[in-house]
């Protein structure tokens, strides 16, 4: 559930008391995944995570600029690791009555585990766009929805699931627009939902709004749309939007918006598919762990002939140091044996010494290395044999699921 807060303490009006209406109101709702712009205070987050300890009880707050990205994120699910990078344009300095400068406009990302499926969810604010007609940020939007397309891309090649949600500031076929999703692949959750409740045209910025002047809307007298819950799937998994929302300016019950932009609510439906190749793929990790198996054995085998040799060799040794040491106990007796004949017997008992120990040592390093190998081979034949028999089912939503295949397969309702 994407949420823009416009959250300037001082600058915003009723900020407190929207903020305790937005924390309300995601207690209510139950969202798998929060992704909250302009939340400008860290005190604020601070409120937000403890209000929504029990609901969300993980959550990560954004840090940049010099009064923050405004980005935080609040899930269900664990967050096993965060990463956030700063637009390299983000307005000028000089222009402070605009504020987005001092703001670090960036893109952070955060990556989940729900129910075996990597989720690689991202969070974004872009530069304002304060005329339609003389935008003279438009360059550095474009720049933005660059950086961004390039941040999705190289950081989600191993997810299953990619999610981005945010303020984008931009129109559906604005250039950067286009830019992000045609370089992506990322589908709109506006465009694919199956059924929609919402502001018309599921615009986010709307006339109706109290906190919206209608100035800053013209030429669109009704209201414009440039927030977005984006989406993409993987070879292994499909992703389905179900449902969609937006809030309507006026919250029932309460005589202000939750924010000059409407929240955005989408319920999403996954869907693990499990390529024809992993039982070949099964079949030929198996043959190789044979493979290594034999090695194993072979290998276990030489290092124990090469430790007895060695033991037969030092045995032999101390045997000639026994027989060399006769006559010294034995007064007036004389070596049995040539003097040549020891020599040759020790230089052949060292040899023998020295050869086992090299290769009780390359035996031992061998063994070591495809004991290693099996193992991981192992592991990696458990965890496609785990995929064949199915990816553990999270059922979020007790509403019934379309599928467009007319199946009932096994599914993920993550919200966002």
């Amino acid at each position: 559930c994407p949420v823009r807060l416009q959250g300037i303490h001082y600058l915003s009006k009723h900020c407190s008391q929207r903020y305790q209406m937005i924390g309300e109101m995601l207690c209510k709702e139950q969202h798998d995944i929060v992704l909250l712009q302009e939340v400008w205070s860290e005190k604020d987050f601070l409120y937000l995570k403890a209000k929504l300890a029990s609901a969300h009880p993980h959550s990560h707050y954004f840090k940049s600029g010099v009064i923050g990205s405004g980005l935080a994120i609040f899930a269900k699910h664990r967050i096993h690791d965060t990463f956030l990078y700063r637009y390299s344009l983000n307005g000028y300095p000089y222009m402070a009555h605009h504020g987005d400068w001092f703001g670090g406009k960036a893109v952070g990302m955060a990556i989940l585990n729900i129910a075996g499926l990597t989720a690689n969810v991202y969070v974004t604010h872009l530069h304002a766009e304060y005329s339609r007609e003389k935008d003279s940020y438009l360059p550095h939007r474009v720049v933005q929805s660059w950086e961004l397309q390039q941040f999705i891309r190289h950081t989600s090649t191993g997810a299953d699931v990619v999610i981005v949600g945010g303020d984008l500031n931009m129109h559906p076929q604005d250039l950067g627009c286009r830019l992000l999703m045609s370089y992506t692949g990322l589908k709109d959750s506006y465009i694919e939902t199956a059924k929609f409740d919402g502001c018309e045209n599921g615009m986010t910025l709307i006339a109706d709004n109290l906190f919206i002047r209608k100035n800053e809307l013209i030429p669109f007298e009704k209201g414009i749309r440039i927030d977005y819950i984006l989406f993409k799937g993987s070879s292994t998994t499909k992703i389905y939007c179900d449902f969609m929302s937006t809030t309507k300016g006026s919250v029932p019950g309460h005589p202000l918006p939750y924010s000059d932009h409407e929240a955005l609510t989408a319920e999403l439906r996954l869907e693990s598919h499990i390529p024809a190749q992993t039982a070949e793929l099964i079949d030929t990790l198996t043959e190789a762990r044979t493979e290594v198996k034999v090695g194993l054995h072979c290998a276990e085998r030489m290092r124990y002939t090469a430790a007895r040799t060695g033991v037969m060799g030092f045995a032999l040794l101390v045997l000639e140091l026994a027989i060399a040491a006769v006559p010294c106990f034995a007064l007036g007796a004389e070596q049995p044996f040539p003097r040549i004949s020891f020599y040759l017997l020790a230089a052949l008992c060292f040899t023998i010494l020295l050869t086992t120990f090299l290769l009780y040592i390359f035996y031992t390093m061998e063994l070591k290395s495809l004991q290693g190998a099996e193992d991981q081979m192992r592991l990696a034949v458990g965890s496609l044999q785990e995929k064949l028999r199915g990816f553990p089912v999270a059922q979020i939503h007790d509403a019934p699921q379309r599928s467009p295949e007319g199946q009932q397969p096994s599914a993920l309702d993550p919200e966002e």
